[in-house]
């Protein structure tokens, strides 16, 4: 099989990677990201991924570079990741009761055929109307804390969530299905 490595420093990637045995390697990417582009929001993480694989695919000549880049959206607005319990709340607050949309672009590099492939795959996340109370312990528990929309829906964050529509994995941040259908197109199989 060929060398296959994940850009990115994100330890729920590499463990999404990992539970469905792939084999491959670690080269996070020094990109910085900016989110200001004017782009679209799919067009946005999309670009976001390929930037990231790029980067990561100069140090190698022959593997199948792997990057991604996860954008939450609420009312037209990105939503960022709180870096303080103020912020969490704030966040969670917004969130409560409604819909927002989480965007996963992806971009795969075959360096040795310089073949690129990048898309991006959207799935819906209800919020249920959550009480002061629940927030505030949710927030105790320092999970919201540099997650992108203030919660992980794989873990205590799946207790705020009501319901999705599309992909569950594409919401901790790698669509499997689209990821595994793409790979197909640079030889890679794992079924």
């Amino acid at each position: 099989m060929r060398r296959i490595v994940l850009a990115s420093a994100s330890p729920r990637r590499k463990e999404l990677l990992d539970r469905i045995g792939l084999k491959f390697e670690v080269a996070a990417s020094a990109f910085q990201e900016k989110l200001t582009s004017g782009l679209e929001p799919g067009a946005l993480a999309q670009k976001l991924s390929l930037e990231k694989a790029s980067l990561v695919a100069k140090q190698y000549d022959d593997a199948i570079v792997i990057a991604a880049d996860t954008i939450g959206l609420l009312e037209g607005n990105i939503i960022g990741k709180p870096h303080t319990r103020l912020a969490a709340r704030k966040m969670l607050r917004q969130l409560s009761g409604k819909c927002h949309l989480v965007i996963t672009g992806f971009t795969i590099i075959d360096t040795r055929q310089q073949k690129t492939l990048s898309r991006f795959v959207e799935t819906k996340v209800y919020f249920r109307d959550l009480t002061d109370e629940e927030i505030e312990a949710y927030v105790r528990t320092g999970e919201p804390l540099d997650k992108a929309g203030a919660y992980a829906i794989q873990g205590l964050g799946a207790l705020l969530i009501e319901k999705i529509e599309g992909d569950y994995y594409n919401v901790i941040g790698l669509p499997l299905n689209a990821l595994m259908e793409s790979l197909k197109k640079f030889g890679v199989r794992l079924l």
